[in-house]
């Protein structure tokens, strides 16, 4: 009986441990999860009927220097899916029906844009109000999906934009993983190219967000009142240096020229860029949403490259319009003054075993460094190469701002080619080049390649008496508080000539025009004086490119104009008359306009 007795004792007393440890033990976890794991619970209960949305800002609009717009915004909606509240089997196959677009490619959208299982994760941008429509009537058959309005930015046609404005897309897995883009996520909007991307986060703003209450089926109960919206703050405006009449002018009329080329217009004695045109150019608003396949296709596969920037990126040779760095080192160098003759020219001149023709069969005779710039002799100039030699050629060629970045406002610019006796070396071995290399160098030809920009700098120099101003397109920022903030001019370097050498070099490109044998004397004019040069460069896949560099009124220059046409032949048959065309416009028919609109304006006042 005693045996028996103490087995019961036993057995009690191990149930009893076992309970006791039992309690401990949901004691123990009731603790753990409702004391010390309060606030992480907390937060999920939260986050399972809370909806965090962000509110994205107003894009700030892009104007121009007379305050007319470039860029603005226009209503759209995009279409965003909630990842937790979304239902298997259920809200992809719908939305995908809704939207007229693969399952998969749903699927693909929301992994590529996902951020948070609470956030939305945007799907489809630039939908009409008639999706929405569906939406906001039928939300329960689409649980997890919801919709935000939002801009979509817009561009005017017709004025090749998307040489300086640029557009905007979605942001990239790289650009958010970028040091400098951390405030980005994706699904955000941001500049991509030009003046969109280079001020980028002055134009988006700041993000804000928005906190919404949902039921457990995932519909909108309201605004959840525990936690305080965030607002957004809506990006600076952006006034540009950018003449709208005159960039339209300048699209009309070189599309009616040309296919390919590029037009850059400047005021020398602020660096500001009037017109910025590249050819062929396409619409930038195709960028504003989702670009078809087809279209995007038959952008890059456009053999004339529609998406090179040919005035920042484009790099071709010179030809005659690079002349006066040749004429302006010989005469800083002493090797002539502006009465020396030379050899004289019968269409082509002997140097070695190769005979350098002139573009002028007939030849030019003896000449001055006036007329064989008015002419645009070659023989002259082979002459001065020679005695010169390559590298101090190089040299004056890279102090007039070439073979580097003009440090535009604007990305993709590209530095173009000054050669070198190094360069030399290292293209063809050491010494084993031939010297009369040089030869095609003074006359802007053989390896020396440029931007069409860059020589619009160097003609704003020999404009501005040697003072070249840095260009650019930003002009004012107003903030969304209406402070304004003036963007100042910089002084970039100062061309490597005196004042006698800048005075006989422009004297010189004004006998173009108004000389007797000047290579577009078409151009003389009853208005203004201008001051220009010509230029006819090779081409080694092609027909000869035709340029022309000028500005006016010559001794107080208002505008610098540069224009290329590839494949045209002579500067003067086709760039010139182009580049003279935008000149009067500029200096007389838009002013004209303006004075007519200011007397009609005092006409109607009583």
């Amino acid at each position: 009986m005693r045996h028996l007795s103490t087995s019961t004792d036993t057995r009690v007393k191990i149930s009893g441990t076992l309970v006791t440890l039992a309690l401990m033990i949901i004691i123990g976890t009731l603790f753990y999860h409702q004391i010390l794991r309060y606030r992480f619970f907390a937060e999920q209960s939260e986050s399972n009927r809370i909806r965090i949305q962000p509110v994205i800002p107003k894009r700030g609009l892009i104007f121009d220097r007379n305050m007319e717009v470039l860029s603005d915004n226009r209503l759209s909606f995009t279409v965003s899916l909630v990842p937790f509240e979304r239902v298997k089997n259920v809200t992809v196959p719908r939305l995908s029906k809704l939207l007229g677009i693969d399952s998969s490619e749903v699927e693909k959208r929301a992994r590529a844009n996902f951020v948070s299982r609470y956030m939305p994760t945007p799907i489809k941008r630039g939908l009409g109000i008639d999706t929405v429509s569906i939406l906001e009537e039928q939300g329960p058959y689409y649980p997890g999906i919801t919709y935000s309005a939002e801009s979509v930015r817009r561009y005017p046609d017709s004025i090749s934009a998307e040489s300086f404005l640029g557009h905007v897309g979605e942001v990239s897995q790289d650009e958010i993983n970028s040091e400098k883009k951390k405030e980005y996520r994706l699904g955000s909007l941001i500049g991509k190219s030009g003046i969109e991307k280079k001020y980028d986060l002055l134009l988006r703003g700041l993000e804000g967000t928005k906190y919404i209450e949902v039921s457990a089926k995932g519909q909108i109960v309201g605004p959840y009142e525990d936690k305080q919206e965030i607002p957004a703050i809506p990006g600076a405006d952006l006034v540009l240096t950018i003449d709208k009449a005159l960039q339209k002018f300048v699209v009309k009329n070189f599309d009616s020229v040309q296919c390919c080329g590029a037009v850059v217009v400047m005021n020398p004695k602020t660096g500001g860029v009037l017109a910025l045109a590249s050819f062929p150019h396409f619409d930038p608003n195709i960028f504003s949403g989702v670009i078809p396949p087809d279209i995007w296709q038959g952008i890059i596969a456009d053999t004339n490259h529609p998406m090179l920037n040919r005035p920042l990126a484009g790099l071709y040779p010179p030809g005659s319009t690079a002349k006066l760095i040749t004429a302006g080192a010989a005469l800083e160098m002493g090797l002539v003054n502006e009465n020396t003759l030379l050899k004289p020219c019968f269409g082509g001149m002997q140097f070695g075993n190769r005979f350098f023709r002139c573009w002028n069969p007939g030849g030019h005779g003896k000449v001055n460094v006036y007329h064989a710039i008015e002419q645009s002799c070659d023989v002259y100039f082979y002459q001065i190469g020679q005695i010169m030699g390559v590298d101090p050629w190089g040299e004056y060629a890279e102090k007039c701002g070439f073979g580097s970045k003009t440090g535009i406002d604007l990305t993709g610019e590209k530095a173009g080619i000054v050669p070198n006796s190094k360069y030399y070396d290292e293209l063809y071995g050491p010494r084993k080049w031939s010297p009369y290399l040089i030869l095609n160098l003074a006359i802007g030809q053989g390896e020396f390649i440029i931007t069409p920009l860059q020589l619009a700098q160097f003609y704003c120099g020999l404009a501005n008496k040697g003072r070249v101003y840095q260009p650019h397109l930003l002009k004012q920022i107003i903030e969304s508080n209406g402070d304004i903030h003036d963007v100042e001019p910089i002084v970039s370097f100062t061309l490597p000539f005196s004042r006698k050498t800048l005075n006989i070099l422009r004297e010189s490109l004004k006998m173009v025009i108004s000389g007797e044998h000047g290579t577009a004397r078409s151009l003389r004019n009853k208005y203004y004086e201008i001051a220009g040069k010509t230029g006819t460069a090779q081409n080694p896949h092609g027909d000869d490119h035709s340029w022309f560099s000028a500005f006016a009124p010559a001794d107080d220059a208002e505008i610098v104009v540069v224009v290329l046409v590839e494949n045209a032949g002579h500067g003067s048959e086709v760039a010139a008359p182009l580049a003279g065309k935008i000149m009067k416009y500029y200096l007389v028919d838009s002013r004209q306009k303006e004075l007519t609109a200011q007397k009609g304006t005092l006409t109607e006042q009583p």
